[in-house]
């Protein structure tokens, strides 16, 4: 083990899309707060997929330059939700709202069995943008059948107003003081045209534009409506991305550093529509205000003011460092590094004991590994905990390891930590693993 890093030394030019590719995301809302960071509040498709029914475990993700993107790890799931659904699941599109130095995180989740008509709007709440939220139950006489896709737009004035809706019918009010409950009533945006889910609200030159999904049967797209008033009326202003190959299509609008983007997801990485990936592209728009067709690239987007973040050292644990099982061996380079072979056999495993996890808390493990897959997987186990399969994308061949992949856990405190990475999902050699602490 030594405090070198390679991921770091090793960073993007661009973002690339998808941008995020570690795990399945989707649903991005963007956010850029205080710190001057821009945050990505996505769902999260549970692999391998059964349906929208196994969405859970929210994550967050994190950039100083759009590019560079940091797993925050996982902030939500099903289990912390004890006025939930009790079967789990179906942690749909989230976003999230900065208010009087409280962050507060809104999802849509059923409290019934008969998921469907059961829809509340669930509200957590923490210090910080992307730890620490504590569910803080539901706001009272929302919901019901369809109703999700919860967007919280905080106004110049800071008033704050939240949109929510599904199956045609889009919902919008001003949300009180303790952003739990709703001024008056809800009421329905009047002038959408085709509108069937995915409302986001942002603000430029003193108009107000509402974005959504239309009904675009097998693969929606994206349009938009403007107004001079948060709540309507809207005036439609047409479409601004066209289908993005995935059945499903969800959204967000951001400026960062002076230029506007379009967070979205698609299926390039998987070819299923039940496993989607952030994706990230450029915004604009003419000189009356209309948004101009976003373009979607391969690229991404490039870097935007640099980056001077400050990095948590690393601590680098070799192959040679690891118990291995199951088929899985460790084979030497021609540079006297060993690597950990055959993880293509099922249940082929290496596994790190004696991480070290500091004071315990949040922790970002990378596995640095080699594959001539067009698409491998590797299943993470912290301490007896499944995290989730997470992917491997092709690095053009079995002995270039340049690829990065992993997540960011909770470890316990002291050099206790069990990390498990197990194969049987393609072809994948790991070179070595970095464990880099995350301040809380």
């Amino acid at each position: 083990m030594n405090n070198a890093s390679y991921a770091h030394q090793h960073r993007k030019t661009t973002s690339l899309n998808p941008a995020i590719t570690s795990i399945y995301t989707a649903d991005p809302s963007a956010h850029v707060w205080e710190d001057g960071r821009v945050y990505i509040y996505a769902s999260h498709d549970t692999d391998p997929a059964r349906g929208c029914d196994l969405m859970d475990r929210y994550h967050v993700f994190s950039s100083p330059d759009m590019v560079n993107w940091r797993d925050e790890g996982e902030i939500l799931s099903s289990d912390d939700v004890a006025w939930g659904r009790p079967e789990g699941g179906f942690m749909w599109a989230p976003d999230c709202a900065y208010r009087n130095g409280t962050y507060y995180f809104y999802y849509p989740h059923p409290s019934g069995t008969d998921w469907n008509a059961t829809w509340k709007i669930g509200v957590a709440t923490s210090g910080k943008p992307a730890s620490g939220f504590q569910d803080q139950g539901y706001i009272g006489g929302l919901g019901g059948f369809a109703m999700i896709d919860p967007a919280v737009f905080v106004d110049d004035d800071n008033r704050a107003y939240l949109y929510y809706g599904g199956g045609g019918r889009c919902e919008g009010g001003e949300l009180a003081e303790d952003m739990m409950s709703v001024k008056g009533t809800m009421r329905e945006m009047e002038g959408l045209e085709d509108f069937h889910e995915a409302a986001w609200v942002f603000k430029r030159n003193d108009v107000y534009y509402l974005t959504y999904a239309d009904n675009l049967e097998g693969n929606n797209r994206m349009r938009y409506a403007t107004s001079r008033s948060p709540l309507g009326p809207w005036t439609s202003r047409g479409i601004f991305l066209e289908p993005t190959g995935c059945s499903t299509t969800h959204g967000s609008v951001t400026e960062f550093k002076g230029k506007w983007y379009l967070f979205y997801h698609n299926q390039a990485v998987s070819g299923e529509g039940t496993l989607r990936s952030v994706c990230i592209d450029e915004l604009d728009f003419a000189e009356d205000g209309a948004i101009l067709t976003v373009t979607q690239t391969k690229e991404g987007v490039k870097a935007v003011g640099g980056t001077t973040e400050a990095i948590p050292p690393a601590d680098v644990y070799a192959a040679a460092d690891g118990v291995l099982g199951n088929g899985a061996a460790l084979r030497m380079l021609p540079d006297g590094t060993g690597t950990v072979a055959g993880l293509e056999a099922p249940g082929a495993f290496c596994r790190f004991n004696g991480v070290d996890g500091g004071a315990g808390g949040r922790g970002e493990l990378r596995v640095r590994y080699a594959t001539a897959e067009r698409l491998a997987k590797l299943r993470l186990q912290v301490n007896g905990k499944d995290y989730s399969l997470v992917n491997a994308l092709s690095t053009g061949g079995e002995e270039r390891f340049t690829g990065i992949t992993g997540l960011t856990v909770t470890l316990d405190p002291g050099r206790g930590n069990t990390v498990s990475w197990t194969g049987g999902h393609g072809g994948i050699a790991i070179h070595s693993m970095e464990v880099r602490l995350l301040p809380d």
